[in-house]
């Protein structure tokens, strides 16, 4: 299968429904309240970044975004792919996706909230594989044990001379 992924913006059809299933998918795994949902609306601010990922038909089948806090800091958000491409990588690409732009943006660090759980083992596995090492909660996050951070450093030391 054919994936392409492009920069998108947020408040298309298709978009919104992946959004509606990202939402359906962690309904049951964590109490609403300790559920950090950015809407399409917030996804389509000037701060953030959605990358979106279509099949050959144009279908999208995943997305991942990159929400800027400040000069210091770059947030990993909504990262989300369809059931049936799942095991295909495409996780993966949409990760990298990101993490090359925080890189094009001479972000420093990158970092991300996710859920807890068995239903969350897969994407702890993927933000493991690709370098992120766990750290406690950063931002206005709580700490609970629902919510699992993690985090990648960007800098590149500078070489001696």
């Amino acid at each position: 299968m054919a994936i392409t992924i492009a920069i998108e913006m947020p408040l298309q059809d298709d978009v919104r429904a992946l959004v509606a299933q990202l939402n359906d998918h962690l309904l049951p795994l964590s109490p609403l309240e300790f559920q950090f949902k950015m809407t399409v609306e917030q996804m389509a601010d000037s701060d953030t970044t959605l990358f979106v990922a279509r099949d050959e038909s144009g279908q999208a089948v995943g997305m991942g975004a990159l929400k800027v806090h400040s000069a210091e800091l770059g947030e990993v958000k909504r990262m989300f792919t369809l059931p049936a491409v799942r095991g295909q990588r495409l996780g993966r690409q949409l990760l990298e996706r990101i993490v090359e732009l925080a890189r094009e943006r001479r972000l420093p660090v990158l970092m991300l909230e996710t859920g807890t759980g068995e239903g969350m083992a897969e994407a702890h596995r993927l933000y493991t594989r690709y370098g992120f090492v766990p750290r406690g909660p950063f931002l206005d996050y709580p700490d609970s044990e629902w919510s699992a951070f993690f985090e990648m450093n960007l800098a590149v030391p500078a070489l001696a001379s």
